[in-house]
């Protein structure tokens, strides 16, 4: 690492720790970080500060680097900084088993112990996510064995038929299902709790370990599919764990947070403007800009419209959609 990249990632932390610490001030009701660290803490803020606001914070963290490491082992598969994990139909898998469930979950529901209702929702978003997963792999070695455009081209394909599952969920839904599925689907970090966020600080860090040992293999197919193989690097397996990590820290993303986009797309980006290509760097600093990204994003969701919270997708696709214009723009020059 050099000073320069040193020195950036010194910058992004503390711009990152300077949000989170105005974040927990901001809100409904104010907080006062002298008063709630003391012994006479009144129970309300006290309550407030422990169990809402710290663990939505680390969460918004925690999701935002997790999309962010999923877009850039997306981009690096596919060489292509428009590439994005919703393009593979794992979001959306995730987010079409999430419908079933609120719309068509309403027969068996009272079965399900109280205590377990909470699950149902993650569990189907997670159980939908790696069911598309497992089958992307499937028909792309069927469709296009060996062939990572193949792989693209199979995921938008799957995307259309999700889509039109979730389409009927909304159709057959009634006023109350139509609207949770659609807070659910423009996403919310809202409802996290010390557990939930204990576990996805866990997937990341397996994910984050696993995806630094196959870094030089990324970079080495970076210069194409015939150089990698003629170095030694096996491409399926390699694809293989790099669609696996990805499904599985979306399907973790989507199940609990429902629909957040262009994170995936912006924090890689970022990464690569400021180290280069290798991924050695791109990947610890796409999970950096993607929990700032998500945060600040959060942040604002919950502040604008106090005492109301408006979904945090539809700040992320404010960020994002003039960023991807731009992206195509310079895909555009560079074709010309």
């Amino acid at each position: 690492m050099n000073n320069q990249t040193a020195l950036i990632y010194a910058i992004g932390l503390i711009v990152l720790m300077t949000i989170a610490l105005i974040a927990v001030i901001l809100g409904p009701v104010e907080i006062n970080y002298l008063n709630s660290l003391s012994a006479h803490a009144e129970p309300v803020q006290n309550y407030i500060l422990w169990q809402v606001r710290l663990p939505r914070i680390l969460f918004a963290i925690t999701i935002g680097a997790s999309l962010g490491l999923a877009g850039a082992l997306t981009q690096g598969l596919f060489r292509n900084p428009l590439a994005d994990p919703g393009l593979l139909g794992v979001s959306s898998g995730a987010a079409a088993a999430a419908a079933g469930a609120i719309v068509f979950s309403g027969s068996w529901a009272g079965a399900i112990p109280e205590g377990l209702r909470i699950w149902v929702l993650p569990l189907a978003a997670f159980c939908g996510a790696l069911s598309i997963c497992f089958l992307l792999d499937r028909l792309a070695r069927w469709l296009t064995p060996g062939s990572v455009m193949g792989l693209l081209l199979t995921g938008i394909a799957i995307n259309a038929l999700v889509a039109a599952f979730i389409g009927l969920s909304t159709y057959l839904a009634n006023d109350q299902q139509l609207r949770n599925l659609s807070f659910w689907t423009m996403g919310s970090l809202a409802g996290v709790n010390w557990m939930v966020l204990s576990l996805m600080i866990f997937v990341l860090a397996v994910a984050f370990l696993c995806s630094q040992k196959l870094t030089l293999q990324i970079n080495a197919l970076s210069l194409g599919e015939a150089v990698a193989a003629q170095v030694g690097i096996n491409l399926k397996q390699l694809r293989q764990r790099i669609i696996v990590m990805v499904a599985i820290l979306s399907a973790c993303a989507v199940a609990w947070c429902g629909m957040i986009g262009f994170i995936s797309l912006i924090a890689p980006h970022i990464a690569r403007s400021i180290a280069g290509p290798d991924h050695r760097q791109v990947l610890p600093l796409s999970m950096l800009f993607g929990g700032l990204l998500l945060l600040l994003a959060d942040t604002l969701a919950r502040t604008v419209a106090i005492p109301a919270e408006i979904p945090v997708g539809i700040f992320t696709a404010l960020l994002g959609a003039p960023f991807f214009l731009s992206l195509l723009a310079k895909q555009r020059r560079v074709l010309i």
